[in-house]
């Protein structure tokens, strides 16, 4: 009997990503395997390292006790406020060195390249420049080049990466979008208003995007802001509920999933799918 694969589509979103811990956490603990990741962004950073074998528990712990001196490295602004050399280092480590396709599980990391105005898919280059790509957040930190193009943000074109996800072989998606919720709260810097704005550019291109035939997770995080490091804990319970809350519609969803009937060559008499 087929058995379907699952993947997840995490999306952007600063702080409020994770909420994507959560989200990995309630799926193990009903058994459902998780075989495909694709992240954007935060999303990319979280998925990164839960494909090359970090389980949820420890990405929590992670969470919960980093410092941000340990990966923040301000800059004279010029294009941004954080030089990105802090985390991808971080990053490096916790992956291993691992090339994008050398990950345990198949693993796409969506970053937007700003010269050739497009969003690009990382299958090939080192994780830890996929996610420090991934994760430039525009004014923010400052843009990654990597071979010819020159990286800010997943989440501004491809703010919940489903595409990817289905292009690395998943059959079902769980799409978890924790980007297009509007902070109820006055910004009290540079950075916030920055954070905000982006935000809201994420929220709006959600809005426009087709999400398919995939089961949408949106952990509520209305009151948590992109940068508010500080709330790890309660992003984690936001996703880790969210999920729980869709996993009828899993269960449902693997219950009633069947193969693509094949297509059968005239000539070869062979079975092309």
């Amino acid at each position: 009997m087929a058995v379907p694969t699952v993947g997840v589509a995490l999306g952007a979103g600063g702080a409020r990503g994770f909420a994507h811990i959560g989200v990995l956490q309630a799926l193990e603990e009903r058994g459902i395997p998780v075989s495909v990741v694709a992240g954007s962004s935060m999303g990319g950073l979280v998925g990164a390292l839960y494909a090359t074998g970090a389980d949820p528990h420890f990405m929590k712990m992670l969470a919960l006790n980093i410092r941000r001196r340990q990966w923040v490295d301000f800059i004279v602004p010029k294009m941004g406020f954080i030089a990105g050399e802090k985390v991808r280092e971080l990053v490096r480590l916790l992956t291993r060195g691992l090339r994008v396709h050398e990950a345990n599980k198949p693993l796409a990391i969506v970053a937007t390249d700003l010269l050739h105005k497009r969003n690009v898919i990382f299958h090939e280059e080192l994780i830890a420049d996929a996610v420090r790509a991934s994760i430039s957040i525009p004014g923010v930190f400052v843009p990654y080049p990597v071979g010819e193009g020159l990286y800010v943000d997943g989440g501004v074109l491809d703010p919940v990466p489903i595409d990817a996800a289905k292009n690395l072989g998943a059959d079902i998606v769980i799409a978890v979008d924790v980007s297009s919720q509007v902070l109820s709260q006055s910004p009290k810097s540079v950075v916030d208003v920055l954070l905000q704005s982006f935000g809201l550019m994420q929220e709006r291109v959600v809005q426009m995007e087709d999400f398919g035939p995939a089961i949408y997770v949106q952990p509520p995080l209305d009151d948590i802001g992109m940068g508010h490091f500080h709330r790890a804990e309660d992003a984690v319970e936001a996703g880790y509920r969210a999920m729980s809350l869709a996993m009828d519609e899993v269960m449902e969803s693997l219950r009633l999933w069947e193969p693509p009937s094949p297509f059968v060559d005239r000539d070869s008499g062979e079975k092309v799918y």
